[in-house]
């Protein structure tokens, strides 16, 4: 699907990934400009984290990324081995997307308005979203500020700079 772009002949450029339960990557191939995160995991908000909770269901979502590109992500679990008594099942998360401009010749985005984006990161790291109740870790070049005496929904606040 994602090397479906010869010359001439051009569909819609898809990218995706393969995650384990953990989130590392096991395999991620772009034909759609995504840009995946290189270290570290990515946005826990992308429902490909999420589809462990429901396998097998076809989980559909619009993505938007703080420089204002936005994707459209199908995400759902796959099984493999366990083939014979006593082999492992190894359960994983994998997601297909493309570019917003190509999401209207899918038949996924037919009940799901594009103005229902959810707002992610590529990873904590490089996110600056303040926001964020989701976050792992203030982003590079910020410093976590200590607060015993209030209670937030934010996980933990960060400098400014």
């Amino acid at each position: 699907m994602t090397t479906l772009q010869k010359p001439g002949q051009e569909r819609v450029p898809f990218f995706f990934i393969r995650v384990d339960p953990a989130g590392n990557v096991s395999k991620r191939l772009d034909g759609a400009g995504f840009p995946f995160a290189r270290h570290g995991g990515g946005c826990p908000l992308w429902s490909l984290h999420q589809v462990f909770k429901t396998p097998r269901e076809i989980v559909t979502q619009w993505l938007e990324l703080p420089d204002g590109q936005r994707f459209f992500s199908i995400a759902r679990t796959v099984t493999a081995g366990g083939g014979s008594f006593g082999s492992p099942r190894v359960e994983r998360a994998i997601a297909l997307g493309c570019a917003a401009e190509h999401a209207g010749k899918l038949v996924y985005t037919q009940n799901l308005p594009p103005e229902a984006a959810t707002p992610i990161g590529v990873t904590c790291r490089l996110c600056h979203r303040t926001e964020c109740t989701a976050r792992s870790a203030p982003p590079i070049g910020r410093q976590i500020l200590p607060d015993d005496i209030r209670r937030t929904s934010l996980p933990f606040g960060f400098s400014d700079s």
